[in-house]
C-alpha cells in the first residue's frame, strides 16, 4: 500500500525555515555545500547516475543490498535549496542514506527519456504527472523489487511518499522509517517518529523534533 505524506508549503516556510540552523547543527562539521547544474538545479555528487531505466535502477539497488528513491526537484524551489543546504550537509542523514538507498534525481519539468517501472517510455514531466507529482522536493520510496511480471507504475508501487521541507531530524527519519519498514506496523509517520524520539530522549540523546 502506498504512504503519502501532505505538508503545507507555507507552514514550512513560515515556521521551520524561518527558525535557522539549530544549536546541534551548528556544532556539527557540515558537508561542503553544492553548487546548482545547467538546469538550475542542486546536485549532490553521490546522487545515482542512471540510463533512466527504473527497473534497472531498482534491480541495481537490490543487488547492492540497498532500496530505490526518486528524488523530484525544480529549478528556483526554495524548498529544495533549503534541503541541499541544510539536510545534506549533515554526515549523519548522508551517510545513513547512502548506505541504505540509491537516490535517483529527477527534474520535474525535464525532458530527460525515462523508462518507467511498467516499462512504460516518456520524458520525466510526463512521469511526474503520471506519479501525481506536483510539489518539489517529493521523495518517492520504490519497494526493494518489483513484483514477478509486473505491469503497475511506479506510483502504484511506492511503499512511502514524503513531500514539502522536513527539519534534518523528520528528513533523516523518513529514511529509516521506510528502512525498517515502520509503515507496516505504524502507518502514521508522526506516530512513529514521535515514539522514535522518545526511545531516543530515553537514552539520553539530544532529540530536535522543532
Amino acid at each position: 500500500m502506498r504512504r503519502i505524506l501532505w505538508i503545507g508549503m507555507w507552514m514550512v516556510l513560515a515556521g521551520w525555515v524561518a527558525a535557522g540552523p539549530s544549536a546541534a547543527a551548528e556544532k556539527m562539521k557540515l558537508l561542503p555545500a553544492v553548487e546548482r547544474n545547467e538546469e538550475g538545479i542542486y546536485v549532490q555528487p553521490w546522487f545515482h547516475e542512471s540510463f533512466l531505466d527504473l527497473r534497472d535502477d531498482m534491480a541495481e539497488a537490490a543487488a547492492a543490498g540497498k532500496q530505490l528513491v526518486i528524488l523530484w526537484e525544480q529549478r528556483g524551489c526554495p524548498y529544495c535549496r533549503e534541503m541541499h543546504v541544510v539536510n545534506l550537509r549533515r554526515p549523519d542523514a548522508v551517510d545513513y542514506i547512502r548506505k541504505n538507498f540509491i537516490v535517483l534525481q529527477l527534474n520535474l519539468w525535464g525532458d530527460r527519456e525515462v523508462t518507467d517501472v511498467d516499462g512504460e517510455v516518456t520524458t520525466e514531466k510526463k512521469l511526474a504527472r503520471k506519479y501525481r507529482v506536483q510539489f518539489t522536493p517529493t521523495i518517492q520510496f520504490l519497494p526493494t523489487a518489483l513484483p514477478k511480471g509486473n505491469k503497475k507504475p511506479g506510483h502504484d508501487l511506492e511503499v512511502w511518499r514524503l513531500m514539502g521541507y522536513w527539519k534534518p531530524f523528520h528528513f533523516k527519519h523518513t529514511f529509516v522509517y521506510v528502512r525498517e519498514k515502520g509503515y507496516e506496523t505504524e502507518p502514521n509517520f508522526q506516530r512513529w517518529l514521535q515514539a522514535r524520539a522518545r526511545e531516543y530522549e530515553a537514552q539520553g540523546k539530544e532529540v530536535e523534533l522543532w
